[in-house]
């Protein structure tokens, strides 16, 4: 089932590489061996399998969709709830849904554009933040609006992924890049092979305002992966577009090696966490749960949860 796939793949690409997000490739095969990262591992959070805030924030994404309202309102209300979860030792008295989960309660360094974004709209909802900032923090999220029937078509797909992104994050890259995994997550779901996907999601993209690093970045993913050039010749995914392009560039590589894409993925000099979950999302899209190691997918945690919400999401209910 692509739902399961898309979100259990993420979360485990996240936990693969939250334990290393901090160290450069060179560290890491010096801790690790020649091959670096090869499985689960421990991290300064805890045991191995420990997820972080992109998981995180991807299922309050689902959640607000979930949700029976307007979407910039539940997006809102649930990206608030998220950072109760930063903020507060544990849930509230009444807590329901995800903001009653003790084990979301653990701050797993999350994004300061994403924290001082929804600090702002608890503030003073709907005004324009972060207007200069286009962290990954938009990309890492969004692969939830691809998978839900209630939004009907990439071009509603896109611009729902466009109105999240601009609640922490204002600059039009940020936005233009979460709409690129969201559209290709759509598009993986529906069968395409992940060069189909591109081929229908790069000209969706290459008509909105602000396309052009997003655009741009996909593209040299596309020829770096033909040339089987270095990952780290795309950047270090700190940013959005760098983020997409790069896990888009693993992901062609090992198009039917779920467990090749994500190490791949989680082996080099940057947010190697944020590359690993998106690596996970399109390939679990276009997979489904079956091709997720199960001896990962056993470890990771909130599995249950994570399994329950992409039923739901998948349902549309």
């Amino acid at each position: 089932m692509s739902a399961r796939g898309c979100l259990l793949a993420g979360a485990v690409g996240d936990a693969l590489g939250a334990p290393v997000e901090f160290e450069s490739l060179a560290q890491i095969r010096r801790a690790h061996g020649d091959a670096g990262v090869t499985d689960l591992l421990p991290s300064a959070y805890g045991r191995a399998g420990l997820i972080t805030d992109d998981t995180q924030m991807t299922l309050f994404t689902a959640e607000a969709l979930l949700d029976g309202g307007e979407l910039p309102a539940a997006l809102t209300a649930a990206y608030l709830r998220w950072l109760d979860t930063q903020e507060l030792a544990g849930p509230a008295a009444g807590a329901t849904g995800l903001a009653a989960q003790g084990w979301l309660y653990a701050q797993r360094a999350p994004g300061n554009a994403c924290l001082s974004g929804l600090r702002s709209q608890r503030r003073q909802p709907g005004a324009p933040v972060n207007v200069d900032s286009k962290g990954c923090g938009t990309v890492m999220r969004s692969a939830p609006f691809g998978l839900t029937p209630r939004l009907a078509g990439p071009d509603v797909i896109a611009d729902a992924a466009i109105a999240g992104s601009a609640l922490t994050h204002g600059h039009p890259t940020a936005g233009i890049s979460a709409a690129g995994l969201a559209v290709l997550v759509h598009h993986l779901s529906a069968g395409l092979d992940l060069p189909g996907a591109l081929a229908a999601t790069l000209p969706l993209l290459a008509a909105r305002p602000g396309h052009e690093e997003t655009v741009d970045a996909l593209r040299r993913a596309v020829d770096a992966a033909a040339a089987r050039a270095e990952l780290g010749s795309l950047g270090e995914g700190w940013v959005a577009e760098e983020a997409l392009a790069m896990s888009v560039f693993c992901a062609l590589r090992h198009p039917d090696d779920l467990r090749a894409a994500l190490l791949l993925a989680v082996n080099h000099d940057g947010d190697t966490d944020s590359t690993g979950a998106i690596t996970g999302n399109l390939l679990g899209a276009r997979h489904g749960e079956a091709a997720v190691p199960p001896e990962w997918a056993a470890q990771v945690e909130g599995r249950a949860m994570i399994l329950d919400l992409a039923d739901r999401l998948a349902a549309g209910r």
